[in-house]
C-alpha cells in the first residue's frame, strides 16, 4: 500500500511538473505575441520630434542698428519693434521728397496756365504745333508730380522701416546682434520662433502605416514627462528620398548591395497637429518624443497595450 502511493505521488508530481511547464510555455507564447503585436505591427514610434516655424527677420533697408528693444528668449507679439536702425538718411531722404513735391505742383501750375493760354488763341496768334508743345509740357509736369508722389511715398515707408518689427508672435531667439551693427537689407540677422505654428513629426516605420489614417488621435510623450500631449495625424508624407537613385561620377546607377535576409522597414515621416498640450510641459523645437496612435480607423490600440507599451519603453 505505501509503495502504490509513493508510486501515485511520483506520478502525480512528475504530472503536475509537465502541466506547469506547459503552462509557462503557453504564458511565454502569449506574452511574446502579444508584445510583438505591440512592437511590430501597433502604430507607435519612439522616434517623434517637435518641430516649429522659426521667422527669420531681415531689414528692408541697410544702416546701423541705433537700439536693440529685445532680449534672447524674450515673448514678443506680432508687430512689436525689435530693432531700430539710424533714421537720419531716410528722415533726410523724406524732407527731400517733400521738397521735390512741392517743385513738381509749382512747375504743374506754370505749365497748365501757360497751356490754358495757349489754347484760348487763334491760329492766327500761335501755331498747331506750339499748342501741341505746351500741351505735352502740361502733361509732362503732371507725370513728374505722379513720379515725385510715388517717391514720398517709398521715403515714408522707408522711414518706417527703420524700425523693424516681429512678423509673428512667438519667442526671439538665438540673439547675436548689438548696438552698433550694420543691418544690411534682405539679410536676416534676428529670428522669432512661432508660437502658433507647433507640430510634431513622428517617423513611423513602413510595417506600421497600414494602421495609421489622417485623422487618427494621436498621443504623444516626452522624454521626462508623462503627461501626453494630444493630437491629431494632418498628414503622411508623399515619399522619401532613395539612397540607389543617385548617380555614380560615370552616371551610372550607384546601387548599394544589400543581405537579401536582412530588411529594415523604412521610417516614414508622418505629421502631427498639436492639439492639447498640459500646462506643465514645456514645447521646444528638437525635444523627442514617444508617438502612439490611439483609436480611429484601422487596428484600435487598447489603453493596457499603451501602458505595457510605456512601462517597457521606460526600461529599455
Amino acid at each position: 500500500m505505501v509503495v502504490a502511493l509513493k508510486t501515485i505521488r511520483r506520478a502525480a508530481l512528475k504530472a503536475f511538473r509537465y502541466v506547469a511547464t506547459g503552462v509557462l510555455v503557453v504564458a511565454a507564447l502569449v506574452v511574446a505575441r502579444h508584445g510583438w503585436r505591440i512592437y511590430m505591427t501597433s502604430p507607435w514610434t519612439r522616434d517623434g520630434m517637435i518641430r516649429v516655424q522659426v521667422a527669420n527677420v531681415a531689414p528692408q533697408i541697410s544702416g546701423q542698428i541705433v537700439e536693440v528693444r529685445t532680449h534672447d528668449n524674450q515673448h514678443v507679439h506680432k508687430g512689436d519693434v525689435l530693432y531700430v536702425i539710424e533714421k537720419f538718411d531716410f528722415e533726410v531722404a523724406l524732407d527731400n521728397a517733400k521738397a521735390t513735391i512741392l517743385t513738381r505742383e509749382a512747375d504743374l501750375a506754370v505749365k497748365k496756365a501757360q497751356n490754358a493760354r495757349r489754347a484760348i488763341l487763334t491760329t492766327l496768334s500761335t501755331s498747331i504745333e506750339e499748342k501741341q508743345v505746351f500741351d505735352g509740357n502740361a502733361k509732362m509736369a503732371e507725370a513728374a508730380l505722379a513720379s515725385a508722389k510715388a517717391g514720398l511715398s517709398q521715403a515714408d515707408i522707408n522711414l518706417q522701416r527703420t524700425e523693424v518689427r516681429s512678423p509673428v508672435d512667438g519667442y526671439v531667439t538665438n540673439l547675436l546682434m548689438r548696438v552698433g551693427d550694420f543691418a544690411r537689407a534682405g539679410t536676416p540677422n534676428l529670428s522669432v520662433i512661432d508660437e502658433h505654428s507647433y507640430w510634431i513629426d513622428a517617423y513611423f516605420e513602413e510595417t506600421k502605416l497600414a494602421n495609421i489614417h489622417v485623422g487618427d488621435p494621436v498621443e504623444a510623450t516626452l522624454l521626462g514627462f508623462q503627461d501626453p500631449i494630444r493630437g491629431q495625424i494632418e498628414s503622411i508624407t508623399g515619399g522619401i528620398s532613395a539612397a540607389n537613385a543617385a548617380s555614380s561620377t560615370q552616371g551610372l546607377p550607384n546601387v548599394d548591395p544589400i543581405f537579401t535576409w536582412v530588411r529594415l522597414a523604412q521610417r516614414i515621416p508622418v505629421r502631427v497637429r498639436i492639439e492639447q498640450v498640459p500646462p506643465e510641459v514645456p514645447l521646444v523645437a528638437g525635444m523627442t518624443c514617444s508617438v502612439s496612435v490611439v483609436g480611429g480607423e484601422g487596428m484600435p490600440v487598447a489603453r493596457r497595450d499603451r501602458g505595457l507599451f510605456y512601462r517597457l519603453e521606460n526600461l529599455l
